[in-house]
């Protein structure tokens, strides 16, 4: 998580995304300082005995759900290293973004760090995809690995199949930071990867960061001239937004403000890697699919 994600964070009955069952197995002790990369465990049947932002777990990230038994070891830019060390793990999960930490971390356990979200990367799905098998391989659990895979790539094609033939809009996704500027969506980040995955388009066509988002003001939403598109935005929601934007001229130029053109979405972790591919997957075809 870099600071641009923990940025995020502090500002940003759904259908359940199909995930296996996990057994406490005996197995390496493996603490995340990563959602994505807990979440995986969480699939191959290797919970965690900590993460970092515990906290904020059912917040953001929602599903699979994380066992009573994690411990939360702080925040992953100020991780409590007297709880970590108690926690004796065999495996320390990181990223490229807690660099910072690696001495101190390697001190501690085995550090095992995977890239998703990284220059150059490309498209995140895939780079989430490759990364669950390198942590599979890591802790020899590659065959949970292929199950779980082969289980994430057929939910997105029946989330496919399921919006075939439909009359479906070209969708803008959005966090609103404030009543003036939100965060928007595209190539090549996680949620635009989803929305070609199922057939949907992004109606934000311009690239963004590595990250997959770039942050404009309102104004900017004026860009998006096809008169069908849909604004799609994720809760959290500041409160006074949707007041202020009530009251805003600018806002009621747009197409957005008209009736049916804006909806608002349960969270969804962009900074995730498959489950919360396939969380958000689930939450814009039950959408889609109710309004076609």
């Amino acid at each position: 998580m870099g600071v641009t994600r923990r940025s995020f964070l502090q500002f940003a009955a759904v259908s359940v995304v199909p995930a296996p069952l996990f057994a406490q197995s005996i197995g390496p002790r493996i603490v995340s300082l990563d959602y994505g990369l807990a979440s995986t465990l969480l699939s191959l049947g290797l919970p965690p005995v900590g993460i970092s932002d515990l906290a904020d777990w059912d917040r953001w990230v929602v599903e699979p759900p994380m066992p009573k038994s994690v411990v939360d070891i702080g925040s992953s830019f100020e991780v409590n290293f007297e709880i970590l060390v108690t926690l004796k793990p065999d495996i320390i999960l990181t990223t490229p973004y807690l660099d910072e930490l690696l001495p101190k971390l390697q001190s501690v356990a085995k550090v095992v760090r995977l890239e998703v979200f990284t220059p150059g990367i490309g498209s995140i799905l895939p780079a989430a995809i490759a990364a669950t098998r390198r942590l599979a391989g890591e802790l020899g659990r590659e065959n949970e690995a292929e199950q779980f895979l082969a289980r994430a790539d057929a939910f997105f094609e029946r989330c496919r199949s399921r919006l075939a033939g439909k009359n479906l809009p070209p969708v803008a996704l959005v966090n609103f930071m404030d009543a003036r500027h939100v965060r928007i969506y595209s190539s090549p980040g996680l949620f635009h990867n989803v929305l070609e995955r199922i057939g949907v388009r992004n109606a934000w066509s311009r690239e963004s960061n590595y990250w997959g988002f770039e942050t404009i003001g309102i104004e900017d939403l004026s860009k998006i001239t096809d008169p069908d598109a849909r604004l799609i935005a994720f809760d959290p929601v500041p409160p006074d937004v949707l007041p202020k934007l009530a009251q805003s001229p600018l806002w009621n130029r747009l197409a957005f403000a008209r009736p049916g053109h804006l909806s608002i979405l349960p969270p969804a972790l962009m900074f995730g890697m498959v489950n919360e591919a396939m969380r958000f997957a689930s939450l814009l075809t039950d959408l889609l699919e109710k309004e076609a």
